[in-house]
């Protein structure tokens, strides 16, 4: 099972150096990563195959997981449309997405509220 996890931070320097530390101080894996921010606030989604010690570790460094959730994640070629391809797929299935980010090794990673839909439209889970 896949998890992303959110942590907000004050979006300055050396903030996603904290939270990346904290988590691979605990021996887990980060296995993709992206940040939004709009404002003096950033808001990190962090995928870990392991939610728990990831969780457990930002505590300790006063690290906060704001929100959290299972998604899906598909292994894909790296070519010209694969991500294209997928997105009508879903599509076509009627799954509306509300997350996307690209993960190591070729990976996409999907969020949507209907996670069973959405499995059965990429026959995948990671």
């Amino acid at each position: 099972m896949a998890m992303d996890l959110v942590i907000e931070v004050d979006n300055e320097p050396g903030a996603l150096a904290r939270v990346t530390s904290a988590i691979s101080d605990a021996g887990v894996n980060i296995s993709a990563a992206t940040c939004l921010t709009a404002s003096s606030r950033a808001e990190l989604h962090i995928l870990v195959p392991h939610a728990d010690p990831a969780k457990h570790a930002l505590a300790l460094s006063q690290l906060a997981v704001t929100r959290e959730r299972e998604v899906v994640v598909v292994e894909v070629d790296d070519r010209p449309g694969a991500l294209a391809d997928l997105a009508h797929t879903v599509a076509e299935a009627g799954v509306n997405l509300d997350l996307v980010y690209v993960a190591t090794k070729n990976r996409v990673v999907f969020g949507a509220s209907d996670l069973a839909g959405l499995r059965a439209a990429v026959g995948a889970g990671w």
